[in-house]
């Protein structure tokens, strides 16, 4: 399992708001189906497989034009380890226990 950071950036919208473009793509994230997400105020932590994170970043990206924009700025950034198993959580728990 893969965990990656997503933020979708709409470009030349009428207000500096971009919440309701940002809602869009989240709508898209909601419906599918083999990953698990958690929203945040700068972006989106999304949980599951590097095809099927992939693949619903592409949807949400292209949900953002759907609504007028003629320019998104979509960043991801992927953790992917193979060698024991990884979750946010578990990201979460190992820092935490350093931190004591």
């Amino acid at each position: 399992m893969a965990i990656a950071e997503v933020s979708i950036i709409p470009l030349g919208t009428e207000t500096p708001s971009v919440s309701k473009y940002v809602a869009t793509a989240i709508k898209v994230l909601q419906r599918e189906k083999g990953v698990s997400y958690e929203l945040n105020p700068m972006g989106t932590t999304i949980e599951g497989d590097v095809d099927s994170i992939l693949r619903v970043v592409e949807k949400m990206h292209e949900s953002v034009f759907g609504n007028g924009v003629a320019r998104v700025v979509t960043t991801i950034k992927i953790d992917d380890r193979r060698d024991k198993p990884l979750s946010g959580e578990g990201k979460l728990s190992s820092l935490k226990e350093k931190l004591e």
